[in-house]
């Protein structure tokens, strides 16, 4: 499906999801950085495991609200809660004595981004269709992709010496989102979830009852959490710890600091989705797709372990060459899997729990940041070696039996 025949819903949701990401990988990767600056690793690792378990509830309750209201209204009013929280967090630092105050903006803007994570999932299952949902896909993960990097270089060069102005570009940036939703995005007429049980807490436990009883699909959810909490790592133990450990170099008089190593890493990742995505996608359509998607989770694996534990410039560079082309062989197979087998009255809650894979990855990673504390980058990358094993397993017989399925539609 190419760019001018995706339906007006598809794109502004794709343009907005694209700013979206942007502000969220300029800014939250460094929180990282930032807390254990403010803070020790330990204090700061727990402030973030606790920030992700808030915004798994988060989560659970947004998938709820996307079932049972107007989704465009939810996109409103949580986009605009968070334009309203990154501003408070630009104010705070602008004062030494505020950092508790930025601390609690940081898990509003935190509540409201999670509350709206469902309604976006849903809002391309809705619009697409088993036949072109695989092309949408793989346009969804080529923007976010190129705007997560983009991010985390805007967020590298001002970082260090410029975090008001940055907090205040991505404040702006989160006041146009909210506008382009209340403008551009349509409703469109989504079965909505009848609620069953007058009690609102027992009426969303019971919203998920059918998608926590499917197996096949939970399967798939705890497998791409265990493989995206790779992914999460970069932007945290191993941010940290390039932060503190990386030994600078000087290219062509410019400073390579571990800060700005992380941000050239990103761009390497950008870089080689805007080469590779089509030609991988077109090659993975014209051969086996088991023996493909074996070779690309194996990549994955073993780049992401490498990366964990390397101080060396080049042999990061070389082994994220690796790691995101195994992504780009099996992530946009499986999230197309996944959306088939979404209910139409329940796409809310298959993505929230669909969203737990990312705060599950999260907790994960920044556990990352407590153990390391206390063990070696070898040790952690041990660690994270026997969960992307693990997720790999789950992904691999999940996509196996369900690849098929999609192709005979």
């Amino acid at each position: 499906m190419s760019w001018k025949d995706c339906p007006q819903n598809i794109k502004t949701r794709l343009i907005t999801a694209f700013f979206s990401r942007l502000i969220n990988s300029a800014i939250m990767p460094f929180m990282a950085i930032f807390l254990t600056d403010k803070l020790n690793n330990v204090y700061a690792g727990f402030i973030l495991v606790i920030i992700v378990i808030v915004g798994f509830f988060s989560n659970l309750i947004g998938g709820y609200l996307t079932d049972r209201f107007d989704r465009k209204n939810l996109l409103v009013y949580t986009t605009a809660f968070r334009s309203i929280s990154l501003l408070i967090m630009t104010i705070s630092l602008l004062y030494n004595n505020l950092f508790y105050l930025f601390l609690f903006f940081y898990f509003v803007h935190t509540v409201f981004s999670n509350l709206s994570g469902p309604a976006l999932k849903a809002i391309i299952v809705d619009t697409t269709t088993p036949e072109n949902r695989h092309d949408v896909y793989v346009l969804e993960y080529w923007l976010a992709n190129l705007s997560i990097a983009l991010g985390v270089a805007i967020g590298g060069l001002l970082y260090t010496n410029h975090q008001v102005a940055l907090f205040i570009s991505m404040t702006l940036c989160s006041l146009l989102i909210t506008i382009t939703y209340q403008i551009w995005l349509d409703e469109g007429n989504h079965k909505k979830l009848i609620k069953k049980f007058d009690n609102i807490l027992i009426d969303l436990l019971n919203s998920y009852k059918i998608a926590i009883q499917d197996r096949k699909f939970l399967k798939s959810v705890i497998g791409f959490m265990c493989l995206l909490s790779a992914e999460f790592t970069l932007n945290s133990y191993i941010g940290v710890r390039l932060s503190q450990e990386f030994s600078p170099f000087f290219l062509n008089g410019f400073k390579i600091d571990g800060i700005r190593m992380l941000s050239f890493l990103n761009i390497e990742n950008t870089i080689l989705i805007v080469c590779l995505t089509l030609i991988t996608t077109k090659i993975i359509k014209k051969i086996n797709i088991r023996g493909c998607l074996l070779l690309g989770l194996s990549f994955y694996t073993i780049g992401y372990i490498v990366i964990i534990f390397s101080n060396n410039w080049y042999i990061l560079l070389i082994f994220f060459f690796i790691a995101t082309l195994g992504e780009l062989i099996y992530l946009p197979l499986l999230k197309s899997n996944q959306a088939n087998m979404m209910p139409e009255d329940k796409r809310g809650s298959y993505s929230a729990l669909l969203n737990l894979s990312t705060n599950g990855a999260e907790i994960i990673a920044r556990s990352t940041i407590i153990i390391g504390a206390y063990f070696t980058a070898s040790t952690i990358a041990l660690y994270m070696g026997v969960i992307l094993t693990f997720g790999s397993i789950l992904v691999y017989t999940f996509i196996s039996s369900t690849y098929v399925k999609v192709t005979n539609h």
